[in-house]
């Protein structure tokens, strides 16, 4: 069972590497062509929809999808049952989207945009198609068929998106990528889940996953709002125009952020359910998987925030450079990220959601709280406010990991901030560069290639069984892919 558990892991993150890696790849390039293409304003217009089309989505799969891949004994009528009830939902939350547009364009001073609001909202039913085929793919550990759904499903929406900005559709532009890759998404799906719902629908389903996923429903509910706010506040308070350039800092912020969060929110938490019970080796795995993404996620962290203005204007051009600092801030808020959110699935895994609703809703309460400080003082201080509110709810989540798993804090303390301070010193040692070359490409370049030497240096010397494991990782999938 060890070996099978182990293989399973590693085939797991690895084509859960390649669906979101993969997937970051090809929305950045679709995202860097669109941008150029496209101006603030259009982006500004559709970002702030995001916030009700992320409810809803949420809303329709009621935290239930969730619950399926956790619940051992899970059967066909529990995920048709499931099926009907998201479907209906969701058709419950566009009518109430389609009747309500107009007022919601209207708190933004965006009346021109009720159409293409209520074409958007749409995906909200297409994402109930396919939600429960994805928990049932996600269950069986088929990241293969994921990654190759959601990759298919962003390249095609991406290139409709790219011809229809050619050809001067503007705003629509957006609205059809968005609308598209849940489209493609819901036509592509059964031909690797090949599952089909029976005419079936239990209450005792509902029932028996009611406790854990209404719990998970109110995490995530408070997770899309509060990522969201901003994006509310800026649309609501300033030009349109700042929420375009928030929206694409935010958006370039995440490429390390998203593809980090995504392989370990949809990995971890089954891997960790299959160990639930085993405490110790639930903290072995815990601790060997933090080490291992902050290795990766630091410096590229680090790397993003002093080479933030040539990587700006080199991929989308000087029109964006107000998004520079927005930029830099927020991928310094989400510096501690991805061990939060191992630490939430630890906790999920452990059956401890209540325990995750109540550190969200605190984390949640320090954001409000940065709001109603910072606001007066602009946008940048509104971030810097998240940031804030990010590193103590982080300590938060590191004491609930000590009291599950009797993981100490000095422990955890231990396992990240050595490699925090060497990364700190490799990215001060090649700050300076930008200053000494004019042009932004090359500054970009240099920057990278000499960060990377420093850094693979400072690991080779100061954690040489990391860069030995890593050399030996990458020796293995060199000769896999000659032998292939």
């Amino acid at each position: 069972m060890g070996d099978y558990l182990k293989k399973s892991m590693i085939s797991a993150l690895t084509w859960n590497s390649v669906n979101v890696f993969g997937l970051q790849a090809v929305q950045l390039i679709i995202g860097i062509i669109l941008a150029r293409l496209l101006s603030p304003e259009m982006f500004g217009e559709i970002g702030v929809l995001f916030i009700f089309i992320g409810l809803g989505t949420i809303l329709t799969d009621g935290g239930f999808g969730q619950g399926l891949i956790r619940k051992q004994d899970a059967v066909n009528k529990d995920f048709s049952t499931i099926f009907f009830f998201n479907l209906a939902l969701s058709i419950v939350l566009y009518l109430l989207l389609f009747w309500t547009s107009p007022a919601i364009v209207s708190f933004f001073s965006l009346p021109h945009i009720v159409t293409p609001a209520r074409v958007l909202f749409a995906s909200v039913i297409l994402y109930s198609f396919y939600i429960i085929q994805f928990a049932k793919l996600t269950k069986e550990l088929n990241y293969r068929a994921l990654a190759l759904i959601n990759i298919s499903s962003v390249l095609l929406s991406g290139v409709l998106a790219i011809f229809a900005a050619f050809k001067g559709f503007g705003v629509w532009a957006l609205v059809i990528q968005q609308l598209f890759f849940h489209f493609f998404r819901t036509i592509i799906t059964p031909f690797f889940s090949r599952w089909k719902p029976q005419l079936v629908f239990t209450f005792s389903t509902i029932k028996s996953l009611w406790k854990f996923s209404i719990a998970l429903l109110g995490q995530t509910t408070l997770n899309v709002i509060f990522a969201n706010i901003y994006v509310v506040l800026i649309g609501r308070f300033y030009p349109i125009r700042q929420v375009g350039y928030f929206t694409q800092a935010n958006k370039y912020s995440e490429t390390v952020n998203a593809a980090t969060q995504g392989i370990l929110s949809s990995s971890t938490f089954p891997i960790f359910s299959k160990i639930q019970d085993n405490t110790e080796r639930l903290k072995q795995m815990y601790r060997k998987l933090t080490t291992s993404v902050i290795m990766i996620s630091f410096p590229a962290v680090a790397f993003l925030i002093i080479a933030a203005e040539p990587l700006i204007v080199t991929l989308i051009s000087e029109k964006w450079l107000p998004s520079v600092i927005l930029f830099q801030i927020l991928v310094f808020a989400h510096l501690l990220n991805p061990v939060y959110l191992i630490n939430v699935n630890l906790l999920n895994a452990r059956g401890e959601s209540k325990n995750v609703l109540n550190l969200e809703i605190f984390k949640k309460t320090l954001i409000v709280l940065s709001i109603f400080i910072c606001f007066k003082f602009g946008i940048n201080a509104l971030l810097i406010g998240l940031a804030v509110s990010n590193f103590i709810s982080f300590g938060v989540s590191m004491f609930l990991v000590k009291r599950s798993v009797a993981h100490y804090l000095r422990h955890q303390i231990l396992d990240v901030l050595p490699v925090l301070i060497m990364v700190s010193i490799c990215a001060s040692m090649i700050y300076p560069l930008q200053f000494l070359i004019s042009s932004y490409l090359l500054q970009l370049m240099i920057m990278g290639i000499t960060f990377s030497a420093i850094y693979i240096a400072a690991v080779r010397i100061f954690y040489p069984t990391k860069f030995k494991e890593g050399l030996m990782v990458l020796k293995k999938r060199i000769g896999k892919a000659d032998s292939e």
